[in-house]
């Protein structure tokens, strides 16, 4: 099985920015063009986009990142997911309107887990996803702003008893950082949830990728500050999700 490379586009302010640890005061902007660097990735091979409205998970105004989102999904013939600030079933149903194929829904599977229930009963496992952000183990919510007192494997559990099928399951920790993963604590994850699982945060290089790929529980990984910076290439890294051979 290939494992997905999908390329993260962050989104602040219409523009496209990393964050490090999610912080919003270490930001750095690598594109006025969300739009450019969509078409950029699907030309060199990218077949999913992972794009975050960082603004909606800071609750602050998103109207430029909903203008630029759909500008991206218009730029594309690839699928985009879709995440950030989605607390309601409207939110949900107007980016589904945009042209987003999956939604990422994180806080709310917190503080509203009937609204999981409900949007996968209307639209299908397929295109729900819950976003698990995790430090040290614990669940954090609000654009990484709030801990709460339950662990990433709990809360993956009863999204599981709710009919969830996939998450995006970020460390945050090392999200920004390119201090490369942690296979192994992602791939129990995977196996004690039951679930598929994305991985996010801490992609350094090639050897991440790999260390991914060989873990079959694992699906895919967004990747995001070692594009940007030239650390991996994509090409490269696609390439690398196709090893799927048994590493040390």
């Amino acid at each position: 099985m290939t494992m997905i490379i999908f390329p993260a586009i962050d989104l602040r302010n219409g523009r496209v920015v990393r964050l490090r640890q999610g912080r919003a005061d270490a930001e750095t902007t690598y594109s006025d063009d969300p739009a450019q660097v969509a078409a950029r990735w699907q030309n060199e091979g990218a077949t999913w986009l992972h794009v975050v409205n960082l603004d909606g998970a800071f609750g602050k105004d998103s109207s430029a990142n909903g203008r630029e989102l759909t500008r991206i999904i218009q730029s594309v013939a690839i699928p985009v997911q879709f995440g950030g600030g989605l607390r309601t079933m409207t939110s949900i149903e107007t980016v589904f309107a945009l042209g987003v194929a999956r939604v990422v829904v994180g806080t709310a599977a917190i503080e509203d887990p009937a609204l999981v229930s409900d949007a996968i009963a209307r639209f299908g496992a397929e295109r729900i996803a819950v976003g698990i952000d995790a430090r040290a183990g614990m669940v954090a919510t609000r654009g990484w702003r709030d801990q709460s007192l339950i662990s990433g494997l709990d809360l993956a559990k009863q999204m599981r008893a709710r009919g969830v099928t996939r998450i995006v399951y970020t460390d945050i920790a090392r999200d920004g950082m390119l201090r490369g993963v942690d296979a192994d604590a992602t791939a129990a994850l995977a196996r004690a949830s039951g679930l598929r699982v994305i991985a996010s945060g801490g992609v350094a290089s090639l050897r991440d990728i790999e260390l991914l790929a060989a873990r079959k529980e694992i699906e895919g990984v967004i990747v995001g500050q070692a594009l940007y910076t030239g650390a991996v290439r994509l090409r490269e890294a696609i390439d690398a999700g196709k090893t799927n051979h048994s590493l040390p």
